[in-house]
């Protein structure tokens, strides 16, 4: 597990208190984005808490987990929001299948400044030769939208595990080199 900080716990006056020192390193901010009419409208998140361990075991530091329905617009705003928000990473998690209400791939095209095949040829390409039919079917984009970069994940827990395997070292990648443009 990579490491982002150190914890120091103390006992002050019966209370068990404890600090995080941050690293200065870290991989990045992130912000998860599931796509699920069914956790939209109240039912248990399974894949958000794992994407969220997933990076920060890889080193990201993680916003949040924001949950919309399958509607183009939610998505696009949610996926924008993060953008301007300022993470470094947004990683969608659902809606890229062949389904009609499979939207997160058309919203996620219309907030892309430019899209990077080579990530979702990965994604893809490692899900299968993973047994994941769903990661390999996914219709899911990669891309860079400002100095932010945005990747589909398909929804089962299995292509969330294996994409994220692929992701995260691509990430960090791609995120300095977007980082060094900045500085």
């Amino acid at each position: 597990m990579a490491s982002v900080g150190q914890m120091e716990t103390r006992l002050e006056a019966g209370i068990t208190v404890s600090d995080m020192t941050m690293d200065a390193a870290v991989a990045g901010r992130a912000l998860v984005v599931i796509v699920d009419d069914r956790t939209a409208h109240g039912d248990a998140d399974s894949t958000g808490p794992l994407v969220s361990e997933l990076l920060l075991e890889a080193g990201f530091l993680v916003d949040g987990v924001v949950v919309v329905s399958n509607d183009e617009i939610d998505v696009r705003n949610a996926l924008n929001t993060a953008v301007i928000g300022g993470v470094d990473l947004v990683v969608s998690v659902g809606g890229t299948g062949t389904s009609p209400r499979d939207v997160t791939p058309d919203a996620t095209a219309e907030v892309l400044d430019r899209e990077l095949l080579g990530i979702s040829e990965a994604l893809r390409s490692s899900g299968l030769a993973a047994g994941s039919l769903d990661a390999g079917l996914s219709r899911g984009l990669a891309g860079v939208s400002g100095s932010t970069l945005v990747v589909n994940l398909a929804g089962s827990r299995a292509a969330v595990r294996d994409g994220m395997a692929t992701l995260t070292p691509l990430a960090a990648h791609v995120i300095g080199e977007l980082s060094s443009l900045d500085g």
